[in-house]
């Protein structure tokens, strides 16, 4: 069959990796253990069945298509692939064992020279895997939907999301904590489970920040890193490529704002890889103002957490 073009079968895929996992939503028996992935996190019964269907499928309908994944890490087919798609089959695994909403399926293109970045991204897609909504853009092509954005500035009347899974949670606490109190009562917060669900809610104007500051932590606070192995079992799990490429561009097509935590750039960053030195911080925001005044808010909690673990 042929291969289509990027978006093409980033979009077909996509569609055919939720038609697998749909039925399995809530299922118990996806709970089982089958080892871990490339970036050091569990791979459940459910991560391990989506990632051997995309493997057959991309085999099938695109075998000169190279691919990344969380539990395959890079796969290429013989010959010289011109374009590697990043997928996440599930993005959100754990709402999805439990039957919840926050779980979505993937999937990022780009060309594929030695070393791919972030801004190489030309695909985004992303699929809701309970209720099949689609999310796609097009580098400088816009996003479909089309997105509504919260104009909301304020930071206590913001509604907002991070995560906690696998991140020392007193750490996080710390360096959240004035952005937490501060949005309890005005606004709202939520660990949703998924950073791509989280990102996706923000062009659908449901939230209005997605804040995620662990490898900001790691690199800025000594000791840090030591504590994220502990609660990860001796790996650091923080968001990797893979979590972020769709998504990120998805956002940025639909107007909003996507950096790494201290307000850089995450064009550079190498698109492929899911060790603790290929993951990002993120902070997206539906608007400039809201985006800066998150970042101050941020790095006043860094400094509060450097002073409290000195």
């Amino acid at each position: 069959m042929a291969e289509g073009t990027p978006r093409s079968l980033a979009l077909e895929l996509a569609q055919a990796l939720r038609e697998q996992v749909l039925p399995e939503l809530g299922a118990h028996a996806g709970r089982e253990h089958a080892g871990a992935g490339e970036g050091g996190d569990v791979t459940f019964a459910i991560d391990e069945r989506a990632e051997a269907f995309m493997e057959e499928f991309l085999a099938e309908r695109a075998p000169k298509v190279a691919f990344y994944s969380e539990d395959r890490g890079l796969v290429e087919p013989a010959g010289e692939p011109e374009i590697v798609l990043v997928v996440d089959p599930i993005d959100g695994t754990r709402p999805a064992m439990a039957g919840f909403e926050a779980a979505c399926v993937s999937v990022a293109a780009a060309p594929l020279d030695s070393e791919p970045t972030m801004g190489d991204v030309e695909v985004g897609c992303v699929i809701e895997i309970k209720s099949g909504q689609a999310f796609i853009a097009e580098r400088g092509q816009g996003l479909e939907p089309a997105p509504r954005l919260s104009p909301n500035t304020d930071p206590s009347r913001m509604f907002w999301t991070y995560g906690l899974r696998g991140r020392p949670v007193r750490a996080v606490a710390e360096v959240l904590g004035e952005l937490i109190d501060g949005s309890s009562v005005g606004g709202g917060t939520f660990d949703l489970g998924s950073a791509t669900f989280d990102m996706t809610r923000i062009v659908t104007g449901q939230l209005d920040a997605y804040v995620e500051p662990g490898p900001l932590i790691v690199s800025e606070v000594p000791g840090m890193r030591r504590e994220f192995e502990r609660v990860g079992g001796g790996t650091v799990l923080n968001n990797s490529p893979y979590d972020l490429a769709a998504a990120a561009l998805c956002l940025t097509e639909g107007g909003a704002l996507v950096t790494d935590a201290a307000g850089g750039s995450l064009a550079d960053r190498p698109l492929l890889g899911s060790g603790a030195e290929f993951q990002m911080s993120c902070v997206a925001a539906a608007n400039p103002e809201l985006h800066r005044r998150v970042i101050a808010e941020v790095a006043a909690g860094i400094g509060r957490l450097r002073e409290r673990s000195t």
